[in-house]
């Protein structure tokens, strides 16, 4: 299970990390309807499938036994029992993993990390989700919340932020960023006449990063203002990543990395410019999740297979 702000995607996944079947809902803002979409979707999957144990890839702080979920800024869950409640309604044992870290297990077992010995995954989706691996092993700080990337401040009293601060990286850089910087460019310019202009004037909630995503590519010049905007701050925060980190690779995945076609370079130069040391270090190497929405599913169900099915799961057997 991949349960994010926005949606809560379940799949069946094998041995292999091939993703065999899934369903979707959306995220309900309580936690109570939450666990039940939960235990609704693992159901309907095992109708379908033999499934062993639940892994759930969850966007928020995950406690260091990956059994509560401490805080996370867009689900309803604070110091909750999550894998406790939802075993009992499933009937199957159930590990908890942040959505970044099972995203990244899955890319260094099968994707775009493999092999690296130092190696951070930014996922830009509704917010940004951070993980970091050396030699394959999460890295998770003293009590399981590190690294929380994407609430990293780059812009002192900036845009609030849903976890209380403001200015933080994913109000910058994430689909969210990507449809508030598009809303406020139409109002510091309401005479332009674009596409994304026409649909405000219908509805500015109709102005999604997805749907500004798309016009840029389509050539609507706003939009693509709006785009090379999220590059800026994507090659920004990277930059701080790498002071901190010098990973030898960085995957951005999430959900904007499926139009990385239209920023990803120019976020490249602009991180290559302003990292510390220019020109006289290595860089990392910025490549794209070849797992793409997948990639939190493949992991936590990997370290569902690990840990909670462990010897008594066979070879062939598949998880939910």
């Amino acid at each position: 299970m991949d349960v994010g702000g926005t949606s809560v995607r379940a799949g069946v996944v094998d041995a292999d990390g091939a993703v065999l079947d899934t369903t979707r809902t959306a995220t309900p803002g309580d936690e109570r309807a939450l666990e039940e979409a939960i235990g609704g979707a693992v159901h309907e999957l095992a109708e379908r499938h033999e499934v062993a144990a639940v892994g759930l890839a969850v966007a928020g702080f995950v406690a260091s036994d990956r059994r509560t979920v401490m805080f996370a800024p867009h689900l309803a869950w604070r110091h909750a029992p999550v894998a406790e409640r939802i075993s009992e309604r499933v009937g199957m044992p159930v590990v908890l993993e942040h959505d970044a870290n099972a995203a990244a297990l899955a890319e260094h077992r099968f994707g775009a990390a493999r092999g690296a010995g130092v190696a951070v995954l930014v996922a830009v989706g509704t917010g940004i989700g951070g993980a970091l691996l050396i030699d394959g092993e999460v890295f998770r700080g003293a009590h399981g919340v590190a690294p929380e990337l994407g609430h990293l401040r780059l812009v002192p009293d900036g845009r609030p932020c849903p976890c209380g601060k403001s200015g933080c990286w994913e109000r910058y850089c994430s689909g969210t960023a990507l449809s508030s910087t598009a809303v406020e460019l139409l109002a510091k310019h309401p005479g332009v006449s674009t596409v994304l202009a026409r649909e405000a004037r219908g509805d500015a909630r109709a102005i999604t990063g997805r749907r500004v995503a798309g016009a840029a590519r389509d050539g609507d010049p706003l939009a693509q203002r709006a785009v090379a905007d999220l590059a800026r701050w994507l090659g920004e925060g990277l930059a701080l990543v790498a002071d901190v980190y010098d990973p030898e690779v960085v995957v951005v995945g999430g959900g904007v990395s499926e139009s990385a076609t239209l920023f990803l370079d120019d976020a490249r130069e602009h991180y290559a410019s302003v990292v510390t040391g220019a020109g006289h270090r290595p860089l990392a190497r910025i490549r794209t999740a070849q797992l793409g929405d997948d990639a939190g599913l493949v992991g936590v169900a990997t370290l569902a297979r690990d840990l909670a099915v462990g010897a008594t799961q066979s070879p062939g057997g598949r998880l939910g």
